[in-house]
């Protein structure tokens, strides 16, 4: 599907999993190359930044995470930057850039008098848009992250190893996404220092700090994700080594009782305290006996 966006002598062709008829439609129009236009019908599997005569070709990756149903999967984004049109191919609804479309479509960005004057500056709000839209992201993971702090320290912690394998999953997912951004960007800086002005620095700049924005709460994420790992280990752990504790005191407190009963069960000729009246409940008071005396030793030593 194809949507374009005018203002002034700008364009914005947006492709939505383009087919072979609509790539071919918008190469004949702007006069892009065949290998180019090749590519925009696949997804690639690595970024990159090409620069020819007429436009900047990027190719970048964006991690998506579906909260609805926990699905995570990489999205991309062709840009094909000129001097008055922008072109964008994806595979994917991807929100930021519906979004985006909707603002540009009904009175653009701010109310379409401070754009700039070539197809550069719409790409320097479109990626501000997604990044901005994975901070987004970031910040519900910093809440999910203070909710699963909430219920370590409220006792539920084996449930907690399990939601901080969710978490750890998809931090790593944007780490993958996002790990040749800055890479792709520093060459895209170059490439568009050339194609367009140098005027146009402070704009790429502004883009490469947008990304440092990401990778910084990427990174917080992630710090505050092993310490919370760490403690939810630690308290597991302790609960396990206590249950432990329990398992192996009660076991030496009813071993000797065990061991005595076994003994006067055993079918010999004489056995002590049998026979004389209330011998049962004589045995029984040596045995309560034997356990009291085994907890007051544990209660001196600390063990219990």
């Amino acid at each position: 599907m194809i949507n374009t966006y005018k203002h002034k002598e700008l364009r914005w062709v947006d492709l939505s999993t383009p087919t072979v008829t609509e790539v071919r439609a918008v190469m004949a129009e702007y006069g892009i190359m065949p290998q180019v236009a090749e590519e925009l019908l696949t997804p690639s599997l690595k970024p990159k930044v090409d620069l020819y005569p007429n436009y900047i070709y990027l190719i970048l990756h964006f991690p998506a995470i579906h909260h609805s149903h926990g699905k995570q999967a990489n999205q991309e984004v062709d840009f094909i930057i000129g001097r008055n049109f922008i072109i964008t191919a994806r595979y994917d609804s991807i929100d930021a850039l519906n979004k985006f479309s909707k603002v540009f479509a009904v009175h653009s960005i701010l109310d379409k008098e401070n754009i700039g004057e070539h197809a550069g500056f719409i790409f320097f709000y479109m990626i501000k848009k997604l990044y901005k839209s994975l901070n987004h992201e970031l910040d519900y993971l910093a809440d999910r992250l203070k909710t699963i702090e909430n219920s370590i320290f409220l006792g539920d912690e084996k449930r907690m190893v399990f939601e901080l394998s969710k978490v750890s999953r998809e931090l790593l997912q944007f780490k993958q996404s996002l790990s040749l951004h800055d890479e792709v960007l520093g060459s895209f800086e170059i490439a568009a220092r050339k194609f367009f002005s140098e005027d146009f620095e402070y704009y790429l700049k502004d883009m490469l700090g947008a990304y440092s924005r990401v990778q910084a709460a990427i990174n917080s994420n992630t710090d505050t994700l092993n310490e919370l790992r760490a403690t939810n280990d630690s308290l597991l752990s302790t609960k396990q080594n206590e249950v432990m504790k329990n398992i192996a005191i009660i076991s030496f407190v009813t071993f000797p009782l065990s061991l005595i009963a076994t003994i006067f069960g055993m079918n010999t000729a004489f056995l002590p305290f049998v026979g004389p009246p209330h011998d049962f409940f004589i045995i029984m008071g040596m045995m309560l006996t034997l356990t009291t005396a085994i907890f007051i030793y544990f209660k001196y030593k600390k063990w219990l």
